[in-house]
């Protein structure tokens, strides 16, 4: 299994591994590193490159045997109206632009995922978007990218609110949809489980509708409540639906990035992450040792208690 985990969870409780308070691109990739089971890391653009040298973080990359996944995009508030969707042409070409400088720093650490996050790409009032314009300008911006870079996978990330009310793009459906207007087939779709919990969709199902349009890239495992993007360690609310989307990740024969998107803010963020690989290990060994074939057989009797006590052996087993 290839694992990542955000990178930003590793600035929390900088004292229990004697790193200073703001600490560089390089001490948070060194953390990331004494992570038991941790194969892979993914940077953000332009935020872990400022002030920083690109060769230098390479270096610290493969000292610390890990290797690069791709580049996740963050547009700052000067995209506030709108990312993609901006209505002033010369702030979009800037968002453009600012995908195209992250693809280059993608090749140069010889990462293959380009993962686009649009969180101003949105409204909060009545009448505030024009849907079919923004619509359009969105289509038109992500052909352009994806286009011109046929050698880098592009993976939609939606969010349904946060920070605007209303997010464009923010459900599995509509991105979807998104993908095949745009008809780029290196565009697809990267499934972040708090996202898909605040929609109040069901994880599994979205990832097998994902996977039905062969669009699925990659996943961003947490738990939360469902009002906000909490980011809390995997398995810790909704464990059913943890075990349920990794029975179909099986069935699907997903073999992408398993990355952590969480925020630890008290808990020590080496103990936290290696805490994540072992619960998603944990929950795919159990599924193992049922067998895919019994699950199937349970599924199709549509038997909720046969479930329950699914879990009890779960539990029991622990």
């Amino acid at each position: 299994m290839k694992f990542s985990s955000q990178i930003d969870s590793f600035r929390s409780r900088p004292e229990l591994h004697k790193f200073e308070e703001n600490m560089t691109t390089y001490d948070l990739i060194n953390r990331m590193g004494h992570v038991k089971g941790l194969t892979h890391i993914e940077l953000n653009y332009p935020e872990h490159f400022v002030n920083q040298d690109k060769q230098a973080i390479k270096n610290c990359i493969e000292k610390n045997q890990l290797k690069i996944s791709g580049i996740g995009l963050r547009y700052d508030k000067k995209f506030i109206n709108g990312e993609f969707t901006n209505p002033i042409k010369n702030l979009r070409n800037k968002a453009i632009r600012l995908t195209f400088d992250a693809v280059e720093i993608c090749r140069f650490l010889e990462g293959n995922i380009v993962t686009l996050c649009f969180g101003y790409d949105g409204y909060d009032y009545p009448f505030q978007q024009d849907y079919f314009q923004a619509y359009e300008f969105l289509i038109e911006s992500l052909r352009w990218i994806t286009f011109a870079n046929p050698d880098i996978q592009f993976s939609f990330e939606y969010k349904p609110y946060g920070p605007r009310t209303f997010s464009f793009i923010g459900d599995c459906a509509s991105t979807l949809l998104l993908i095949e207007k745009v008809g780029a087939p290196n565009l697809g779709v990267t499934l972040d489980f708090c996202h898909m919990i605040m929609k109040k969709e069901n994880p599994a199902f979205s990832l097998f509708l994902s996977s039905l349009q062969n669009r699925l890239i990659g996943f961003h495992l947490n738990d939360g409540y469902g009002h906000f993007d909490d980011g809390l360690m995997l398995g810790s609310v909704h464990l059913m639906q943890t075990l349920e989307y990794i029975y179909y990740a099986k069935q699907v024969n997903f073999s992408g990035l398993i990355y952590f998107d969480t925020f630890p803010e008290r808990e020590d963020p080496i103990a936290e992450c290696e805490q994540n690989i072992r619960m998603y290990e944990r929950l795919s060994n159990f599924i193992d040792e049922i067998g895919m074939e019994n699950i199937e057989e349970m599924i199709r009797s549509q038997d909720a208690i046969q479930v329950q006590k699914l879990l009890m052996r779960l539990i029991d087993d622990n």
